[in-house]
């Protein structure tokens, strides 16, 4: 595990080297290093832009290179567009590096929680400034279901039925797609930071006590434990006997 120091030092170094890229314009932290970092446990989230939109593939090309210095274990690349991508970098201490690449014109403000940290040209933070104004100005900061009361509503019917059915397993989706719908209701009532929200613990005390009743399980860290381990197990089972997906050797290995 990496200590706090060693994890400034990764992203100083992370900050100077992809900097160093031609390339690059500029470099925005984001998530709760902005302010601190949640805990011991939070991961380095930079967002990284390119003043052009036909730079983006090799401004990504020249980040993943930068990145292998570090021997990861592994890197995962994801691409959402010709010019958006995310590259996912996991270190052997547990380190987890989140950068995103886009061109300057398409950078989002989508939580209070950033900060431009290399700017060549001083576009980039006018862009972001731009962008926190339209952010800050919506009423619903952030993505809402078209009728959440309807769909809720809809999960109950089809419980019903299945209950009757004796359909355990998809009555069970059920009750977990009903508690998505609880969870992103009440984080809204709270102001929270909807988009890739998972800080479940700052919720309400007295909600939390009440969500949790709804689980009729036993709930300690040893069963949690256990039951992740035989997920982990099942999952591998059914990616070898699948037809349409796959796992490559990297993940396998780490899998076990």
């Amino acid at each position: 595990m990496y200590s706090t120091v060693e994890r400034e030092d990764y992203f100083k170094t992370a900050i100077r080297k992809i900097e160093a890229i031609e390339l690059v314009e500029g470099i925005v932290q984001l998530g709760s290093g902005v302010s601190g970092y949640k805990d011991e446990y939070s991961d380095i989230d930079l967002m990284v832009c390119t003043s052009k939109e036909e730079n983006a593939q090799a401004t990504k090309d020249q980040i993943h290179q930068v990145l292998t210095e570090y021997t990861p274990m592994y890197i995962k690349e994801k691409k959402f567009s010709d010019t958006i991508f995310l590259l996912i970098v996991l270190l052997e201490n547990g380190l987890e590096f989140n950068i995103s690449i886009a061109p300057r014109n398409l950078l989002p403000v989508r939580s209070p929680l950033w900060k431009v940290v290399v700017d060549k040209t001083g576009n980039v933070l006018k862009k972001m400034n731009t962008e926190n104004e339209k952010f800050e100005s919506n009423p619903v900061k952030y993505d809402t279901y078209s009728d959440i009361a309807f769909e809720f509503f809809y999960c109950t019917i089809g419980l019903e039925k299945e209950l009757k059915r004796h359909n355990f397993i998809y009555t069970l989706k059920l009750l977990d797609t009903m508690r998505d719908y609880i969870l992103h209701v009440q984080a809204i009532n709270e102001d929270k930071k909807c988009h890739q929200f998972k800080a479940y613990e700052t919720l309400d005390s007295s909600f939390i006590d009440r969500y949790l009743a709804t689980f009729h399980m036993v709930m300690t860290k040893e069963a949690i434990a256990e039951s992740a381990f035989q997920l982990k197990e099942l999952f591998m089972t059914v990616m070898e006997d699948s037809s349409v997906y796959h796992m490559d050797d990297a993940i396998r290995h780490l899998l076990r």
